[in-house]
């Protein structure tokens, strides 16, 4: 990963936010995609390896593993994490793309030319939409993922022992996940997180709508 294009583009998104966008940055970058990359990984990266069936029959113990993980933790974790953050980016873009239109204006015309942007990253126009927008679909998108998780592991929780009858299973099997306490604990670490994004976007986008 080149880190300097990284950096580059959370010293755009931070420049162009307000105190509340800097904050759900900071949360995002530091309590959700470093625990991702650092912890969270490691955690699930032996939850088909380890999860065991007490039976023999070929077959049982993949088809028990995909009833009750239909999808990771971790993939769904890494698929929010992307769509949460490119409105983000979609905010540099416009700012981007009003930075070559008055460069080209002032080519064209000259420094006394008439600047219909003078500070391109101020919040107004089709960019004050763009970024209010870009907040109702980052709160959008977080209370999504947490419904999906929760239809998918009811409150949020792993148990240690889960029956399986499906086929081709002989009858009806005990299952054990691995490491359940931990992966718990992690699962709720991301909800109390993705719930705390939720109200730093809400807050600011009332904020943005009160100062306009």
């Amino acid at each position: 990963m080149n880190w300097g294009v990284f950096e580059g583009l959370l010293s755009g998104v931070n420049k162009y936010s307000t105190a509340f966008g800097r904050i759900w940055l900071s949360l995002v970058f530091i309590f959700r995609l470093l625990v991702y990359v650092v912890a969270a990984e490691r955690v699930w990266s032996d939850d088909h390896k380890d999860f065991d069936c007490n039976t023999r029959q070929p077959g049982c113990t993949n088809v028990c593993y995909d009833h009750f993980f239909p999808i990771s933790h971790i993939r769904l974790w890494a698929l929010q994490l992307i769509l949460v953050t490119c409105p983000s980016l979609l905010v540099i873009m416009h700012v981007a793309y009003r930075e070559a239109k008055e460069q080209r204006r002032r080519a064209a015309g000259g420094d006394e030319c008439y600047c219909a942007y003078p500070n391109p990253g101020k919040k107004r126009g089709g960019l004050w939409w763009t970024y209010l927008l870009s907040l109702f679909f980052k709160a959008g998108v977080d209370i999504i993922f947490l419904y999906i998780f929760y239809r998918f592991y009811r409150n949020y929780t792993l148990p240690r022992l889960v029956k399986c009858d499906l086929p081709p299973c002989p009858n009806v099997v005990d299952c054990f996940i691995s490491r359940p306490t931990e992966k718990t604990i992690f699962t709720l670490f991301m909800v109390v997180t993705t719930c705390i994004c939720i109200l730093l976007s809400i807050i600011e986008a009332v904020y943005l709508i009160g100062k306009r």
